[in-house]
């Protein structure tokens, strides 16, 4: 049986006290990243193909919003929701990552 999904994205929704030095995904606005994944993937029919999920800290958080999509295992930094659909159209669709967003670069 095949896997459920061809990619899964993750979106950090971590919260830290205020004023920590790290910050939080989620004062940088990654609920609404995720949500503008989430619509996006559905506009465009791939909600049964292409999963995003909610995650807890991926251990970027200075560097949030972070997301990471798999099975790439490409890691983006600092994203908005004026990214996602550049992020859905080149990376989930045609398979290229956006340079500008990735943190890790073999």
């Amino acid at each position: 049986m095949p896997p459920p999904f061809k990619k899964h994205l993750f979106v950090c929704l971590n919260e830290r006290e205020p004023g920590n030095p790290k910050g939080d995904c989620t004062s940088k606005g990654s609920p609404l990243v995720l949500k503008k994944f989430k619509d996006a993937l559905r506009a465009r029919g791939l909600d049964d193909e292409i999963r995003a999920n909610k995650a807890g800290c991926l251990d970027n958080c200075a560097l949030g919003c972070s997301v990471v999509v798999y099975p790439e295992g490409i890691w983006y930094g600092r994203v908005t929701v004026d990214d996602v659909d550049e992020i859905v159209e080149k990376h989930l669709i045609a398979g290229a990552p956006v340079e500008r967003l990735r943190l890790y670069k073999k």
